[in-house]
């Protein structure tokens, strides 16, 4: 049974032939870009981050509904009345289950011990305790400590991996890029006074992956250009590597975002502000690749002898057309005469 096939040749979201003028905003770009990273410094040495219980220290208590799924809306507003600090709410395994963890308090351990008396007896009866257990402030400062040395440590990795592939040039784009895409997330969790935990830490280091991923495709491109077109303007250069890559970085980060909004509308709140990070990251990634990465490369400079040439096709050998049947038998009478060509009447 025959089924048709449509035939759809796929549609451009971008000409071909598109020519933004990218370089010629560089400038500004480039000032926004430090006021933004200055700005987000700025914020974070002097209102600080609102550190989430697991760098801050606090408790954390297990409990399971006995009435069927829990109440989580409920529990957030009766827990939130108490007066003892953030208070997080999540289902964990089951919808009975829900993990509740309660910031430090700053009376010490005594304190620490009436505020799980509170919410314990505010739940009341109706939930069983399954766990209890406490983040003392030696796990919370060690916990904030491997966050910034995982962070740390991925921006190096990535660094040494951009310098290797390319050079130096574009491993000092993607460095600005990547610290710029870090601090201005930072300075915006600083500046609306959002939640930072272990959670922000794993999206700050998927959005530097993202980053450098967006970075080295716009990168690849500007060394493939640098190697086809050795005098053409540099600047000009970047802006048709930017252009040509430009389909690509924009219908890619579209598609994360959709996935990211579907997380932050549907998420629920437990993963909002790492559904936020994300998103906004991914944002600032995209912007970072074209207008930081990229253009910083024409104020550094590229030689061009350093990227090598453009591959050269191999040399092609005699094209031999296939004999015909006239020409086979006549080769076959030339060679029974012992070399002695036969006369072609055609020629006469």
């Amino acid at each position: 049974m025959f089924f048709p096939v449509p035939d759809f040749k796929g549609f451009d979201f971008f000409p071909h032939n598109l020519r933004i003028p990218f370089m010629r905003y560089k400038g500004l770009c480039f000032v926004l870009s430090v006021m933004f990273m200055a700005g987000s410094l700025g914020l974070y040495f002097t209102k600080g981050l609102n550190y989430g219980v697991d760098f801050v220290g606090g408790s954390l208590i297990e409990v399971q509904h006995k009435n069927g799924p829990a109440p989580l809306s409920e529990m957030r507003e009766k827990l939130n009345a108490l007066g003892i600090g953030s208070v997080q709410i999540q289902s964990f395994g089951s919808d009975t289950d829900v993990l509740i963890r309660v910031e430090q308090q700053k009376g010490g351990e005594s304190e620490q011990q009436v505020a799980m008396k509170k919410v314990i007896d505010t739940l009341g009866p109706e939930y069983t305790q399954r766990r209890i257990e406490v983040v003392g402030p030696a796990v919370s400062s060690e916990l904030r400590r491997t966050g910034l040395i995982a962070v740390f440590a991925s921006i190096i990795a990535i660094i040494i991996y951009v310098w290797f592939r390319f050079e130096w040039q574009f491993a000092a784009g993607t460095v600005v890029a990547l610290l710029h895409d870090v601090l201005v997330t930072v300075g915006v969790f600083s500046l609306l006074g959002l939640e930072f935990d272990l959670s922000i830490v794993a999206a700050l280091l998927t959005i530097l992956g993202y980053s450098v991923n967006d970075s080295v495709v716009v990168s690849d491109r500007i060394r493939e250009n640098l190697r086809k077109f050795k005098r053409m303007d540099l600047n000009e250069l970047l802006n048709i590597s930017i252009n040509e890559t430009l389909s690509r970085t924009i219908l890619t980060g579209m598609t994360a975002i959709a996935g990211i909004m579907a997380l932050l509308v549907f998420g629920g709140e437990v993963i909002r502000n790492f559904s936020f990070a994300m998103l906004f990251g991914i944002i600032i990634g995209t912007y970072s690749s074209m207008f930081i990465a990229a253009p910083l490369l024409g104020y550094l400079g590229v030689k061009r002898d350093t990227v090598g040439s453009a591959p050269k096709p191999a040399d092609a050998g005699p094209v031999i057309a296939p004999a015909t049947p006239a020409g086979a038998d006549r080769a076959k009478k030339a060679a029974r005469g012992g070399g002695r060509q036969v006369p072609n009447k055609a020629a006469r």
